[in-house]
């Protein structure tokens, strides 16, 4: 085995997930989780949201920080997704890159930073990223049968495993019931291709579709102000690459992609873990990914589980079907906790 490549233990905040889909190594064997989620509640912020301020918006379940002039990081930390949601402000209007979990209206929240009209825009349609959509009436999405089967919302048992109590620091927020959760259908206003320039005034964003984690997986690039918002593509936590939906083949093209535009960007905005973190990490991930689909490591034939490789200081979860090149019906969707039969 290439000393460079190697099984690394589940991240903490993996733990209540894993227990319930069966974490196991490249060889099948059971795997070993090391530590909690309630170890990451104890630390919060984590070191790179600690350098942040925290803006007197945020309030007992959203923490908001202003990560750049006019862009606002809406992250809910005390589930175990650490969801993040950018508001990006222009002069006359406003672009909310994803709505979080859900479990408590985004809206006010935007609110509260900004008066302009505000458009959505997904960075792809899991469930953590998509539960307030339907508090907007200007949405815009990658025009994809993908993203039409998601509008439909998800049940509460396609997420009920994102509910456990291990999947909280303290507990649900006040005000949701867990125990009936499920994502409100939504709809597109506008659909929107790659390559599409977003003028908010003062302020543009280009459209990056960067499929892989998703089939509708999309980027923005702010080239003025250099920052990338990278959605599930790259964030500073474990990769998942693990759901029917995901396709080896077109992340490894996007996060070349992605890649190839870092030289020009300062920040790097992720939709999980750290709202921000400097550029430099793109690179690193290319180089990474590629010694995964070199072929020298495989995970246990046949097997739906998660596999996990650390692999030069990034860690990818996926799946023996994914790995054999295997894709899901994506027409039927897909709420990013869906797992392989």
């Amino acid at each position: 085995m290439d000393e460079s490549v190697q099984i690394s233990n589940c991240h903490p905040a993996l733990l209540a997930l894993l227990i319930i889909a069966g974490c196991q190594t490249q060889t099948g064997t059971p795997y070993v989780t090391e530590g909690t989620f309630a170890e990451i509640c104890e630390s919060l912020p984590g070191e790179e949201n600690a350098k942040l301020r925290l803006s007197d918006v945020s309030d007992d379940w959203f923490q908001v920080y202003e990560v750049s002039e006019g862009v606002y990081s809406i992250v809910e930390p005390y589930q175990f997704q650490e969801t993040i949601s950018h508001l990006i402000l222009g002069e006359q209007r406003a672009v909310l890159f994803d709505t979080g979990l859900g479990l408590l209206p985004i809206r006010p929240v935007v609110e509260r930073i900004t008066s302009l009209p505000v458009s959505v825009l997904n960075s792809h349609t899991h469930y953590d990223h998509v539960g307030g959509n339907a508090e907007f009436s200007s949405v815009l999405a990658i025009d994809s049968e993908y993203t039409k089967a998601n509008m439909s919302g998800f049940e509460h048992s396609r997420v009920e495993y994102d509910l456990t109590p291990e999947a909280f620091c303290n507990g649900p927020p006040e005000g949701a019931d867990v125990s009936t959760f499920y994502t409100k259908p939504w709809k597109a206003s506008r659909y929107i291709e790659d390559g599409e320039i977003l003028n908010l005034g003062g302020r543009t964003l280009e459209v990056l579709h960067v499929p892989g984690h998703t089939p509708d997986a999309t980027a923005l690039l702010d080239a003025e102000n250099g920052l990338l918002f990278t959605g599930d593509t790259f964030y500073d936590a474990e990769l998942w690459l693990f759901v029917p939906e995901s396709n080896l083949d077109d992340y490894g093209r996007s996060i070349s992609r992605l890649a190839n535009l870092e030289s020009n960007v300062k920040y790097l905005l992720g939709a999980h873990r750290s709202a921000r973190v400097d550029a430099g990490r793109l690179r690193q991930v290319e180089a990474a990914f590629q010694k995964l689909r070199s072929g020298r490591f495989t995970g246990d034939a046949g097997s739906g589980d998660p596999l996990i490789f650390r692999i030069d200081g990034v860690e990818f979860v996926t799946a023996q079907p994914v790995l054999d090149g295997k894709q899901g019906d994506i027409s039927n969707g897909g709420s990013g906790l869906d797992t392989w039969p």
